[in-house]
């Protein structure tokens, strides 16, 4: 049986996914001037990192509800956040070209 606790654990946990997707995109966006980088970085790293919290939190503090199938659980704690937090980054936070005090990069 699926407890309130448990699923708002679950959501802070997604929101928390989201918040570390958005803040990898925005750091990558402000470092590098590449574009296939940022593709590379989204499809790869910052799937990893997500994956990695999961384990920890699911795993060690078994936090989460158990949704039927890894396929379902990775599309839901991983793809949902990388979504979400790529297209925060992208459509709601402005380019890193309208700042005019970014400091200069080597």
């Amino acid at each position: 049986m699926v407890s309130v606790v448990n699923l708002v654990l679950m959501g802070a946990l997604i929101v928390l996914h989201t918040l570390i997707a958005a803040v990898m995109t925005r750091f990558f966006r402000l470092r590098l001037n590449t574009r296939w980088g940022s593709v590379l970085y989204a499809l790869f790293l910052i799937p990893l990192v997500l994956f990695v919290s999961t384990l920890v939190f699911s795993g060690v503090f078994s936090i989460g509800v158990d949704l039927g199938s890894p396929t379902a659980a990775l599309g839901v704690m991983i793809g949902m956040p990388l979504a979400l937090g790529f297209t925060i980054d992208t459509l709601y936070v402005p380019p890193p070209e309208e700042y005019e005090n970014l400091p200069n990069s080597r």
